[in-house]
């Protein structure tokens, strides 16, 4: 768990691969979470039948190599850390992507245990401990 989006514009199947594999290292590196722990939607959109839209907000002029990455994880991590992940997360894309530190717009939705479901109808963070598939983990 994290659950991660990643949408880009003017993206094959190999720069989404490698969007993937940027923000799950990242992930890995600030945040600590296991590199198995892997939840993403990659989606590339060509700009006809789906496409971003953007423009220069807060004087950050992006072009059409824009990713917006949003990652959905439980509460409890410092702004220090969430910091240090964007960050990584733009030197990342750059090193595995391509993608200029500039046009990666980040953003992170913060839930409760009791908001993740990861099958069988089990809310496994949640779930009492004498439930079957309760798995007691920190944030």
């Amino acid at each position: 768990m994290p659950f991660v989006r990643i949408d880009a514009l003017g993206c094959d199947r190999d720069r989404l691969d490698a969007l993937g594999r940027a923000v799950q290292q990242a992930l890995t590196e600030t945040m600590g979470f296991p590199p198995d722990d892997l939840f993403q939607v990659l989606t590339g959109h060509d700009g006809t039948r789906s496409t971003l839209r953007y423009d220069d907000y807060l004087g950050i002029h992006r072009d059409d190599g824009v990713v917006y990455i949003a990652i959905t994880m439980r509460a409890g991590r410092p702004d220090a850390q969430k910091r240090a992940l964007y960050r990584r997360i733009a030197e990342l894309t750059h090193t595995h992507a391509g993608t200029e530190p500039r046009n990666v717009l980040v953003t992170v939705t913060e839930n409760a245990s009791a908001d993740w479901s990861f099958g069988h109808g089990v809310a496994q963070y949640a779930a009492s401990p004498g439930d079957a598939g309760a798995v007691p983990v920190a944030p």
